[in-house]
């Protein structure tokens, strides 16, 4: 990736191809009240022409996958990293018990493209890169004419990573696992509603928010030298700090940055490389 095509997407906005992600529709008059009982955000809010950022967890509060839920006049939408295609899907086909509620894979049959850094655009309001921007949902045989339409220049995957690190946004399998609490990764601040019913893993959440604190905290980290996922961090005392999980060149900073978490107790400035707090870049 070039400095050039990083600067211009800045200047200009750009587009991404996510039709890799997988993607569900739920229908059924219930709908409504059963996603809201499975995931962090209260879906009963969600407008029309807005996407809603939420995360499914266990009855352990621990994750299952983190989506983005849309509703249209009859069904909800949901799209999750690729990886949680068969999981995911699983996992709320568990609670199907009674009421009507279908869940539907589109996966294959649709495709999704994200207009970011725009004023305006046409499409669903969603924030995905750190850069208010629009989801525009199709039938897989409508892609290439729209995409080719579509004026903004195109991310790549490597520089969509850029710009999700600089955001400090977690994604599924670097800062978000199954072991993953979703307070550690700051999702308390974008994906739960703390006012909202009961949901699974909501008693674990609310009891996190009383006890306020967790024992790691996901960080942004900046060094002269690369860095690499999988690092592990000391404290100048020898002990372990934390750990990075995700890391790039940021064009933005002309420094190597990446994210990681800082174990409870250790400052930001108690580690061999520089950490900060998020965003990297505001």
């Amino acid at each position: 990736m070039q400095p050039g095509i990083y600067a211009e997407i800045k200047r200009r906005g750009g587009k991404a191809d996510l039709s890799a992600r997988a993607r569900f529709e739920l229908t059924g008059a219930d709908r409504v009240r059963f996603l809201n009982g499975q995931v962090s955000s209260d879906v009963r809010r969600l407008s029309a022409g807005c996407a809603q950022y939420a995360c499914v967890l266990t009855a352990k509060g621990k994750m299952s996958g983190d989506v983005f839920i849309t509703a249209e006049a009859d069904r909800l939408l949901l799209d999750a990293d690729a990886s949680l295609r068969e999981s995911l899907a699983a996992r709320l086909e568990r609670y199907i018990i009674s009421g009507d509620v279908t869940l539907r894979d589109i996966t294959d049959e649709t495709a999704l493209i994200h207009i970011f850094g725009l004023p305006e655009a046409a499409g669903v309001r969603s924030r995905r890169f750190g850069a208010d921007g629009f989801d525009l949902l199709m039938p897989v045989e409508n892609f290439p004419r729209a995409w080719k339409a579509l004026a903004p220049p195109a991310a790549n995957e490597e520089l969509l990573e850029v710009l999700r690190v600089e955001a400090g946004l977690p994604r599924w399998g670097r800062e978000l696992t199954e072991e993953t609490l979703p307070v550690e990764a700051g999702l308390d601040k974008t994906a739960i509603d703390y006012d909202k019913g009961c949901y699974i893993g909501q008693e674990i959440i609310s009891r996190l928010k009383s006890v306020g604190h967790v024992n790691k905290q996901l960080s942004g980290f900046v060094s002269a030298s690369p860095l690499e996922p999988g690092a592990r961090l000391q404290a100048p005392d020898g002990r372990e700090a934390g750990w990075l999980t995700s890391a790039v060149y940021s064009f933005g900073l002309e420094k190597y940055a990446a994210l990681g978490y800082l174990k409870r107790g250790v400052a930001l400035g108690a580690c061999q490389v520089e950490a900060r707090e998020l965003p990297l870049i505001p």
